[in-house]
This record gives structure tokens, sequence and C-alpha cells, in this order.
């Protein structure tokens, strides 16, 4: 474009024919090449995440967005505490897709009878058994069956695990059972707490089996594919062999050869060999993809040859017409046939596959790239990249690894899961073992100990992403190598990212591998993270600590060291509390992991009491009929039915349904996950009707929703929309135009527009201050907010009365002496602090102290931190007695404090302020938060 317009005629085509397609993406950029592909690149990798995979999406209905941390707390838990991997939900839906890929049924409709007859039986019944040798077309019929179901039986719940290789992620034991028992309790609309300790989620799963569908109307069926390759299946899968409740129905497949013997007593339904028909329809249906003919006797060859059980298998037919298609339409098909009928099995057949690969690349380079490749992926965990696969490999270029990838695809050797590449077959796998690491185990290890440098590389480079953390523990456990599997252990990154991902159990495993026990993990993880806190400096890298403080917490807490497992979620809590704010929802996510402790402890007092803060924190930040709002009450009532008050717990169970009733219609399904991004392409229609106050909603909604997937051009758009359309409909001074400026304020106050921010913030806060009551959470926040933003402008005359009102508030909320009056107090102080006027602060900082000992004891580290906060006052006083005094106390309370890590202290809800600290004994370098002073 130029200062006119655009200067290209074909240009301005191109936009006009966009604006008229409903879900183009346009990219208006001015810049230079590389500023546009990255644009580009980013755009197609939210379109990736948010609309295909439904990832790193925070919702947040309508509410007042607040300042970017507070809006942003992570909706990780989906089923109580519990963490869900999309990694591994679309490694299942993209098998399952991939298993019913073909579109031959293969004389099918006589196994498919079978199946429906299984279904209909009496109760009790045994699981059924699909029996079959590699490649007889197993997974193909299992998928296409269920898709059968889910077409005629829409009641019938039917939940399936596909399993891939051996060793990879969707092969583990405990993996499957969570993957399962969550989704039961999904279609059950039940939200209680799941252990992840694995030898308990394998003891407990035939209990929450029986519990969840004797909730459910109508059939279960669960469906497990290849369920031999599952590590220790026999062990690991002992509810199979007891009685299964009456609507649940079970189907696995096994390999005929590695079928574990007492299950060969169960009913089983075995594969047959394809009959000549089969043979022939299927490798015509790939000849004629292809534009190959063949003549009748070449189909009387192919007919002889496949009638061994080697070669009549549905994977084996397949790839020789495939092969045949391929090669026979660019030479001689008698010669291709000629080859493959040497090939009596399907390993050998993907041999020839990849030397007919092979002879068609053009030069050395690219053979050996082609090795590289298959082996790099072989040794891997869960396949590589094609981005990873260009970092190891510089000399491999984009065309190049196309072309390669391109072919392997059409072969039926690679596959795509998660954006991977991996193997579509084990016989493939298989192949390539004999093929390229025959050497031995030394080769094997060079391939691994490249993974391994360029892992290792990632980390050293502060880059810990699902990929290293997937891969790299899990490769020096495969050397053997203890120390570094101990080292990257103790990388809190690494094992956060497995943790809160549900890999619960392969963590466990590696630490029982470098002989930790339980105690001694606790003690060194605690180590590190406190080690690592002496490096920590600003408000980000806070957030970030006291998130690694609560992983932790929940990994101990799932371990069943609940003494343990108290000293760092009470530490998250208090960082979350000074860095952000103790109103704001991470802090109610702090409360709640603690209650959870509480709960396991039996201490029900202490865990009740921080339930009813976490919902009192929730209630105000996302309003009563949240999502959050409802798992705080399905923790309370659980909570009260442990200590029998039934009563109690049936009211607040029903309430909670009501709000996830409302939730889910609000989603627009009543089963499984809706997409939030899909929720706004249909809100985004909405807007194109008329001025009403939904359509206003909606558009703030929208606001909302780009506001927090960081689109700040298309927040501002849609908010200044909601905004003007609510002037028009309600006038200008009805509470729901102040919800829109307090939303455009912090839009403004993100981007750094500091007096834009202040005026629509004081326009917020003076009409609220006029429409709602005087302890209104929505008039606080903006009172909080606007105080915030003039300290952070550097007014802080303007912050005084606006702090002062927050006290009020409070006070008029909560009554004087509740620790959040306490916190207001302290925040005040800081600021009189700040401007130099310590007589103001010193009788607030002494009644918070007052406040915080009734509240919480005289041991609480919110006494410390006021205790430090006096002791610099009187030190700047001149009273350096009194000064040491009050810091030896405040001393006294830091050492107890980490005693936590035994249980030894006590641990009850915090709520500090913006407290500032002496950071060595009675020195004058004092620092106040969030700056120096």
């Amino acid at each position: 474009m130029d200062d006119d317009g655009v200067n290209s005629v074909s240009v301005q085509q191109l936009i006009e024919q966009i604006s008229h397609v409903n879900k183009a993406k346009m990219i208006d950029h001015v810049g230079g090449v590389e500023e546009g592909t990255y644009e580009i690149y980013t755009c197609v990798e939210k379109i990736i995440k948010q609309d295909i995979l439904g990832c790193e999406m925070t919702e947040l209905e309508g509410k007042d967005l607040g300042n970017k941390e507070e809006s942003t707390a992570p909706e990780e838990e989906v089923f109580g505490d519990v963490l869900w991997d999309a990694h591994d939900e679309q490694e299942q839906m993209e098998a399952f897709q991939q298993a019913s890929n073909s579109t031959c049924e293969l004389g099918f409709e006589k196994y498919f009878e079978r199946l429906n007859d299984l279904v209909a039986a009496p109760a009790p019944i045994p699981p059924l058994l699909v029996s079959g040798g590699p490649g007889s077309g197993k997974s193909l019929l299992l998928s296409k069956w269920i898709q059968l179901q889910q077409k005629h039986s829409p009641n019938t719940l039917i939940l399936y695990h596909f399993v891939g290789r051996p060793m990879s992620t969707s092969s583990e034991s405990a993996l499957i059972i969570k993957r399962l028992t969550l989704k039961l309790m999904q279609h059950s609309w039940l939200v209680s707490p799941l252990t992840l300790d694995p030898a308990k989620l394998l003891e407990e799963f035939p209990r929450w089996l029986e519990k969840l569908s004797a909730r459910h109307q109508g059939s279960i069926i669960i469906i497990i594919d290849s369920i031999d390759q599952i590590q220790q299946a026999e062990k690991h899968m002992k509810w199979l062999i007891d009685p299964l409740p009456v609507n649940v129905r079970v189907i696995v497949s096994v390999n005929v050869e590695t079928c574990p013997q007492p299950w060969r007593l169960w009913p089983t339904l075995h594969l047959d060999p394809l009959n000549s028909k089969d043979v022939k329809s299927l490798i015509s249906a790939e000849c004629n993809s292809a534009n190959v003919k063949l003549t009748k006797e070449q189909e009387k060859k192919l007919e002889r040859h496949c009638r061994s059980a080697t070669t009549c298998n549905a994977l084996y037919v397949t790839l020789l017409g495939k092969t045949i298609a391929c090669f026979g339409s660019t030479g001689n098909i008698d010669e291709t046939l000629q080859r493959c009928f040497q090939c009596q099995d399907t390993v050998s057949l993907y041999r020839l596959v990849l030397r007919s690969v092979q002879e068609s690349l053009q030069s050395d380079k690219e053979k050996g790239l082609l090795r590289e490749i298959l082996c790099v992926i072989g040794v891997s965990h869960n396949g590589v990249s094609e981005s990873e696969l260009m970092e190891l490999y510089p000399e491999l270029s984009s065309a190049v690894l196309a072309l390669l990838v391109h072919s392997l695809h059409k072969m039926c050797l690679l596959t795509y899961g998660c954006g991977l590449l991996k193997f579509q077959h084990l016989q493939a796998w298989e192949m390539v073992r004999l093929e390229y690491m025959e050497e031995g185990e030394n080769v094997i290890s060079a391939y691994r100990q490249k993974l391994v440098d360029y892992f290792t590389m990632q980390l050293s480079r502060d880059r810990v992403t699902w990929r290293s953390a997937d891969e790299l523990p899990w490769l020096f456990q495969q050397q053997g190598d203890k120390q570094k599997l101990h080292k990257c252990l103790l990388n809190l990154f690494v094992s956060q990212n497995l943790y809160k991902r549900g890999h619960f159990a392969e963590l466990l495993s590696y630490w029982q591998l470098v002989g930790k026990d339980k105690s001694s993990m606790a003690a060194e993880y605690f180590d590190s993270l406190k080690e690592y806190e002496k490096s920590c400096e600003g408000e980000e890298s806070m957030i970030c600590l006291a998130d690694l403080y609560e992983t932790l917490g929940r990994f101990l807490k799932d371990l069943g060291l609940l003494s343990q497992a108290v000293a760092p979620l009470q530490r998250s809590l208090e960082i979350r509390e000074t860095a952000l704010d103790p109103d704001h929802p991470r802090v109610a996510q702090s409360l709640h992991q603690l209650a959870g402790v509480y709960v396991q402890w039996k201490k029900f007092g202490n865990a009740e009491q921080l339930y009813k803060q976490a919902l009192e924190i929730s209630e105000n930040a996302y309003g009563a009929e949240h999502p959050r709002v409802a798992r705080e009450l399905d923790a309370l009532a659980t909570l009260y039915q442990k200590q029998n008050k039934y009563e109690q717990a049936e009211q607040l169970r029903k309430k909670s349904f009501k709000i996830r009733q409302k939730a889910a219609r609000r989603k627009g399904s009543l089963r499984g996950f809706a997409l939030l991004r899909q929720r706004a392409l249909q809100l985004e229609e909405l807007t194109l009707g008329k001025d009403t106050p939904d359509n206003a909603r909606t558009l703030n909604e929208l606001g909302v929703l780009y506001y927090l997937q960081n689109n700040l051009e298309a927040a501002e758009l849609f908010l200044k929309r909601s905004l003007e359309m609510r002037e028009r409909v309600l006038g200008p001074d009805h509470p729901d135009c102040a919800q829109s400026l307090n939303n455009l304020a912090a839009l403004y106050n993100e981007k750094k527009h500091y007096d834009k921010a202040e005026e629509l913030y004081e326009k917020a806060l003076d009409i609220r201050r006029r429409a709602l009551a005087p302890d209104h959470p929505s008039l606080a926040y903006t009172v909080k907010h606007l105080a915030v933003l003039y300290k952070k402008m550097g007014k802080l005359e303007k912050a005084v009365p606006l702090y002062e009102l927050a006290v009020e508030i409070r006070q008029k909320s909560f009554g004087p002496k509740h620790p959040s009056v306490a916190t207001a107090l302290v925040n005040l102080a800081v600021l009189y602090c700040q401007m130099k006027k310590q007589t103001e602060a010193l009788p607030l900082y002494e009644r918070a102290l007052k406040i915080y000992e009734d509240s919480f004891g005289h041991m609480h580290p919110r006494v410390g931190e006021t205790l430090k906060n006096l002791a610099v006052l009187s030190y700047e006083g001149g009273d350096f007695e009194k000064a040491a005094e009050l810091y030896k106390r405040a001393m006294e309370i830091k050492e107890a404090e980490t005693l936590l890590i035994g249980g030894k202290a006590t641990s009850r809800h915090s709520s500090s302020g913006d407290t500032f600290s002496i950071k060595s004994a009675l020195s004058p370098n004092i620092f106040l938060e969030p700056g120096q002073r």
C-alpha cells in the first residue's frame, strides 16, 4: 500500500474477493518480508491451535477483564483436580481416523453381526476378544463398527483407545485407565477427585466403572485395540476378568501370537484370512486410483500369490496394491509383480517398498538422509516433527524432506500423529530396525544420543516444551544413564510439564529407576525450588515460581505425602497473594489445592474454611454461574458428605448441577469438549443482528475472547462496538456500559496507553459509584485497577483516596477484622511509604498485624511479613532497638515456616498485600513491591 491506499489493481481485486468469503483470514502487513512471513506463521499457528486442536484457550464469559494476569487464570482442571492432556486426546482421535480410513469393507458384515450380538446379549458377559494375525484388519474392523454404532445407536456411549507402538505413551496402562475414567466422568456430569497414583488408579477403575455406569442412561461400550501391546497388560488390566456392570460391554483386540493365556478362554471373534474376492477388490481399488490396468493373467498370479497366511492379510494386500499402483504406473508391471512375489510377509514387502523409494532418489546424500530420518523416528519415544528433523539435519532442505515424507506416507511407512512423524504400522518399524539397525545396540545408541543432544540443547536455551519433556527423560531411561536422568528430572520445568499433562506414572517410574523413594524425591524437589527461588526477580518470574510450587504440592499430595505437600502449596499461595492480589482467581486455585490436602488428611475444619474462601473469590471474579464456582461447590459438597452432612451436601450439588447445565447449554453441546473458538464464531455471526442488550453482551464476550488470545486489535474493535451499542440501547449511565468501559480500559492498559485507560476507568468508576451498592464486587474491581494505574503512572496523591475506598469496601463486605481488610490496609501503608509518609503508614501496619494475628495466629507467614515492614519503619525512624526486636520475631516465623516440609508448622490461608521487606538484616537497601524505592 501507499499513502493513498492499495497501489495494485490485482491486490485491490483480491481484497474485494476476500471480503465476501465467510472464514477468510487477511493479514494486512506493511514492512519487510521476514516480518510478514512471521505474521503469517503466527496466524496459521493460532488457527491450528485454536480452531483445530482447541488448545490454549481460556473462557471468561462476559466478566470484567481486570488486568491481564487476573483474566488469564489457567482453565487447566477439567474434572476435579485431574489434568487433561490435549496431545494424548488428539493422538487418539487421529488414530481412530487413520484406522477407519480404508473405503473397503473386506466382508466385515459377518463380523459386524457378531459384535452387535455381543451388545444385545444379556449380562453378565466377559469381554469379547477380536483376534487375528498382524495386519489382519482388527483396527479397521473396530473403527468401522464404532462409526456404525455412533450412527445407529446415539444413546450408546462408546469409549475407545487405540494402542500404538510398544513403549509409546499410548501403551502406558495408567494413562489409558485415566483417560477412560475421565471420559466416563465427562459423560456422567460427575466431578470428583481422582487419584493420579498409578497403582491406585488401576485398582479403583472397576469401582469407578460401576459407579459411573449406574448414572448413564444406556449402554457403555469400551474398546481397546491392540491391548496386548500395553506394557504388562495382564497385570495392569486385571479389571477385565472381574464381572462387568450390567450395561457395560468390553471389546479388545489382540495378535493371536501374543494374547495372554487366561484371555484365550473369553468369547473370541477371529478374523479369517482374506478370500480371493476381497484380495481382488483391494488391489483393484489401489490400481484404479493410479489408472493402472491389470491383465487377467496378472490378476490370476496375484490371486495365487495371496493364499498363504502371511500374504492374505489386509495390510499385506493393501501394501501390495499400493506398490503395484505406484511403481507399475512408471515401469513394467510384470517386473514389479515379480519383485513383489518374492516377498512372503509384510515386513519383507515393506523392505521392497523402502528400496524402491531409495531407487527413486537422485543422490547418495538423499538416500543417506532417508536412512537418518527413519532411524531417528525409530529410536524416539513418540515420533519426530518435520521442524525437528530440519534442525537435526541442517543439510536437509524442505523440498527434499517434503519429497521423502510424501513417498513414505503414500506407501504406509510413515504417518502423522499430533504433528509428529511416526511409523504407520509395527511391521514398518520392524523393517527399519532390520534394515538399518542390525549392527546392534551401538547404532541404536548413536541415534538416541543425537536426539539427546538436540533436546538437551533446547533445555540449555530454557526451552522446555512438551516435546523435550516427553523425549529426554525417556531417552536417558533407554540408555540406562541414571545420572543424567536424575539431573533431567530435577529440571523443575520438565517435571512440571509431565505432571501437568497427567503423565504421573511415567514421572514416578523415572524416579524409581534412579533409586529414590518418595520422601527423598520430595526433599530434592523442594531444595531445587528453594535454589531456583533465589534467582527469581520481578512479578512474572514470581508467578511462574508459584506455579512450580503448586505443581510440586499437588504431586506430593498424589503420592500420599500430605505433610510434605502443605509447604509448597502454602508457598504458592503466599507468592500469588503478594505478586497478584488476594482476590485473584489464582489465589482461589491455591486455596482449593491446599484444602484438598486437608480433606485427605481428614482435617475437615481447615478444608472447609479454605474452600469457602476459594468459593468467595471465584464468585467475585467470575460471577455466580461460572463453572469455576461449580467446582468449588462440588468440592464443598464432597467435604460435607464425608462429614455426614448430607442435607448441606445435596443443596450444593443441586446448585452446582444447575450451573453446569447452563454452561453446557451455552456451549451448545451436552457432550464432549465444545471448542471455545467455535463458540466465538457462532457469536460473531450473531453480531450482524439488531441493537439489543444480548447482542451487546455477545460483542463484549467476543472482545474478552480476543483479548485472552492476545489479539488486541480485534478485541478493541469488539469492545468498542459493545460500548457503542450499550450506550444506544441502555443509556450511557447503565452498569453494563461501565463493564465495557472497564474492559476497554484494561485493554489500553495492556497496550501501555495509560492516559486513555485512566479516562475510561474514571468513567466506569463514576457510573458504578452511582449505580451499584458501596460493597459491590464490580465497584471494588474498578477501584482497585484504577488505583494500581495511578500508582503505575506516579499519580500517588490520586491513588490514596482509592486505596482508602478499597479498605472501606472490604470492611463493608467482610467486616473490620477480616484478613482481606488487613491486605487493603497493607496496600495503603505501602503507598504512604512510597510518598515518604511513614507516620500515616505506621498505624495501618499495626492494625493489619493485629488482624493477621487474630485470624491466623502469631506464627503465620503474613504476620512475619508485616513484622518485617514494621521493623523497616522503626529502623528508618531511628528506633533501632524496636526494629531489632520486630525483625527477630519475623525471622523466628520464617524459620518455623521452613519446617513446613516436615509438616510441623501451621498452614492456613494467608492474605498479604503489596508488602515490602528488608533484603538483608536491617539493611538500608529496602525494596518495595513492585519497584525499588
